[in-house]
């Protein structure tokens, strides 16, 4: 059954609109412009700075487009003298509480309240200008700063923390002039159960959030000669890097970014898709142990089902809100954490460098990430594993600090001795690639079969897309392969798993994870899952708190095929056949996944709060 058609009149062009319609929709499907900052395409209409205001024949006052629902014939006039009034007089009023010079702004020329001020041909105060700041900048956590001096009150930071991840950091506290925005509590960010995800400063419009940037200590390290400084790429922000420089979402830059990650001074780029391939054997052979013992019940604290530990924002999240799922927690530190690890021990010794001497760089889409790398437990190389997390928007500004024009830097290839990876890396990026990379493996492994007889290209369809939870099964079948060599010292033989269907789910944004972990605690189908992968943030890290803005939905689906994409193109696209991979249990690794050194190296564990045991 379709919705009622209505007739309406936008500017004097006639069109027929699905009943409920907003204006705002209804003119944008026309190509009519309407201006808007609070407005964002990820979030419920709230029709709260009111820049948005048209005006209705018939009707006295303004109405705002975006949370106007059309339900019968209006004539509306988008453009006249009493909307460009109202407009220009709202962006004086903003400006005349934004404190703050433009010019040194994270996010000049990509401020929405600038591009409006321009817009309106906005040149001078009309209603004055702070000379001075009236609050004090919150910088208390890894991860995020805060700067009520530029907020302007749209209220996206406070609908995104509840809407899309359902924590509530974020609130409006007091009335009137004393409005202002605050952490739960008006306490400092470090104190409250802020996951770090940084969704938040993907809304914001203006500069009121931003992460908080290491550059110029990476800069420092970059200077000192007695530093060798590595950097480690994964793949969410080389499919997102060419929208700081101008290019379409979703235009691949990794090689070119390789070339300028080396003029910018590092020492050695290397692929985050290496650990990415040793954290699905780790964490494969982890599930295998789990459900080994759901058969033998040798250990009662290996809970099904495993969950994925690769997105620090939702580990932070389960510490704070369901601390009874940590020993469903997979042990695995993320791959940006392996690689921290393992550059400070087995690179160190390749290449005969003092690990205190390295300083180890993440380029991420990840506002967590910066807290993840600080969290006190991941130092177990000897040092700190991960010196510094940087975000694609901050190495796309020392690129241009640098003078380099991105897109136009020759290709190269990445460093050796971890300079292979393989295809299941690469989608880590996008929401389901965890969990297709690791059935890639393990299928092929257990069963003994090419998973390309399973799954066309080995591409398991059922695990991909936007939707925000999402359930598949596979019953294997009842003759299974030898265990290879490599998973010997887990399990004799692969019989417990003969004709079990294996379930498995994804979900990606925290207020999805909430879903699946509700239904888990009711007993749902989800509880009968022996695998789920959770990320934090939509579509995953290519949607991730320090990618370029704007973000929305269209842009992550196209990051989301440059992503596909590079793994159609990999010569070798299951983790398990990675050399690399292989050559590091033979020669450092020995006691094979899951083993002792691994486990010192690879794995920790969580509890309530983000308090450390081991």
């Amino acid at each position: 059954m379709t919705n009622q058609m209505i007739s309406v009149t936008i500017d004097g062009i006639e069109c027929q609109v699905e009943n409920g319609t907003s204006i705002r929709d209804a003119a944008q499907s026309l190509g009519i412009h309407i201006p808007t900052l609070c407005h964002h395409s990820d979030l419920c209409a709230a029709g709260i700075c009111r820049i948005c205001v048209v005006e209705i024949k018939g009707r006295k006052i303004l109405q705002a487009s975006c949370s106007y629902p059309i339900t019968q014939s209006i004539d509306i006039i988008t453009v006249s003298k009493k909307v460009r009034k109202a407009r220009r007089n709202i962006i004086d009023l903003l400006l005349s509480r934004h404190h703050g010079e433009c010019y040194s702004c994270v996010r000049s020329e990509n401020c929405e309240l600038q591009s409006l001020a321009a817009e309106y041909g906005v040149d001078s105060f009309r209603f004055g200008h702070p000379d001075k700041a009236r609050f004090t900048p919150d910088s208390s956590g890894c991860s995020i700063y805060r700067d009520m001096d530029l907020c302007i009150l749209c209220r996206r930071c406070v609908r995104t923390c509840l809407e899309i991840q359902e924590i509530g950091a974020l609130a409006t506290v007091n009335r009137g002039p004393e409005c202002e925005i605050a952490a739960f509590a008006e306490r400092p960010l470090k104190d409250v159960a802020c996951i770090n995800c940084g969704q938040c400063i993907n809304r914001c419009p203006t500069a009121a959030l931003k992460a908080i940037d290491t550059s110029d200590a990476i800069w420092d390290a970059i200077d000192d000669p007695e530093k060798h400084v590595v950097v480690q790429t994964a793949p969410s922000p080389r499919a997102g890097i060419g929208e700081e420089f101008g290019k379409p979402p979703g235009t691949p830059l990794t090689f070119e970014m390789n070339t300028a990650l080396r003029a910018i001074g590092f020492d050695k780029v290397f692929d985050t898709n290496f650990t990415a391939d040793l954290t699905i054997i780790e964490e494969a052979t982890e599930l295998l142990q789990r459900l080994y013992n759901s058969v033998s019940r040798e250990n009662e604290n290996l809970k099904l089902p495993q969950f994925t530990s690769c997105s620090p924002g939702w580990v932070k999240f389960l510490e704070h809100f369901y601390p009874e799922f940590l020993d469903n927690l997979s042990t695995c530190k993320s791959p940006q954490q392996m690689f921290g690890a393992v550059l400070k021990t087995r690179y160190a010794e390749l290449q005969e460098i003092d690990p205190g001497n390295i300083v180890t760089v993440a380029l991420m889409p990840c506002t967590a990430k910066k807290y993840e790398c600080d969290r006190p437990e991941m130092n177990d190389s000897g040092f700190k594993d991960v010196d510094y997390g940087v975000t694609t928007r901050e190495m796309a500004q020392m690129f241009r600090e640098a003078g380099i024009d991105l897109p136009s830097m020759k290709k190269s290839d990445f460093d050796s001795p971890f300079g292979t990876a393989t295809g299941s890396g690469v989608i880590f990026g996008a929401t389901g690639g965890v969990m297709e990379s690791a059935l890639r493996s393990a299928l092929e492994l257990i069963i003994g079969k090419p998973v390309e007889d399973l799954y066309e290209h080995a591409e398991i369809i059922p695990l991909r897309g936007f939707e925000g939870v999402k359930y598949a099964e596979l019953t294997l079948p009842e003759k299974l392969a030898d265990v290879p060599d490599i998973l010997k010292n887990i399990v004799s033989d692969f019989d417990f798993l003969s004709g079990v269907t294996l379930k498995v789910g994804v979900a990606h944004g925290i207020a999805n994870a909430r879903l699946v972990l509700e239904d888990i605690k009711a007993g749902g189908k989800f509880s009968e899952c022996h695998f789920i992968e959770f990320m934090a943030c939509p579509g995953g890290c290519l949607g991730g708190g320090g990618q370029p803005i704007p973000t929305s939905k269209k842009i992550r689906e196209e990051r989301a095929k440059a992503i596909y994409a590079e793994d159609k193109k990999s010569k070798v696209r299951k983790s398990y056949q990675n050399p690399a991979v292989a050559d590091i249990y033979e020669t450092f690794l020995t006691d094979g996944p899951c083993g002792e050194k691994s486990h010192k190296l690879l794995h920790t564990h969580y509890t309530k709060r983000g308090t450390y045991i081991r």
